[in-house]
């Protein structure tokens, strides 16, 4: 008998505000929710190129009391809709900054849990965000790293990060056609 290996997907896991969305402090209202330009272009041709594409996103307004995860599951939804349904998955990590967290980034916890559940290669993958918490995060679990400079990214560009991009689209364009690319 011949033993079957599991194929392992390439990923693009994306932080939220700031990122895939424009900043809004604690979104947590549909109405809120503005992509930031170019990104479903830019996602739409990441999945036909084999990626999955992963939110990972921290949340502390839910840990603070300032909205529930309801209102939360319903910006998920808005930016789905808005997106065409272009998200494999979300994880999203609800306690407080101060408080230890083996999920909230810079913790690795939200991707490896991602890549456990989901086949996902980290290896070859990327992590793509505007704060040096999401790019820690990305180097922990594996991942290479591209700093957007929209939401807190110009504030954060000594992040270490592999790659720097303008914004998403060029994030998901340097992914693209990086040497580390492996779907």
């Amino acid at each position: 008998m011949n033993k079957v290996e599991k194929q392992e997907r390439c990923a693009l896991f994306l932080d939220r505000d700031g990122t895939l969305i424009q900043e809004v402090d604690h979104c947590h209202r549909p109405e809120d929710v503005v992509l930031i330009e170019g990104a479903a272009k830019a996602l739409k041709k990441a999945k036909a190129d084999g990626y999955s594409i992963v939110i990972v996103t921290n949340q502390s307004g839910i840990g603070r009391g300032y909205f529930g995860e309801e209102e939360f599951q319903q910006v998920q939804e808005e930016i789905q809709r808005q997106l065409g349904g272009l998200i494999d998955a979300t994880y999203m990590a609800p306690d407080l900054p101060w408080s230890p967290s083996a999920r909230r980034k810079p913790a690795p916890g939200m991707l490896l849990e991602a890549a456990s559940q989901l086949g996902i290669d980290l290896k070859s993958s990327f992590m793509i965000g505007d704060r040096k918490s999401d790019i820690d995060a990305g180097k922990a679990a594996g991942c290479r790293t591209i700093l957007v400079l929209t939401g807190y990214g110009r504030e954060n560009q000594e992040a270490g990060a592999d790659f720097v991009a303008q914004d998403i689209r060029e994030a998901i364009e340097l992914a693209l056609t990086s040497q580390y690319k492996s779907c």
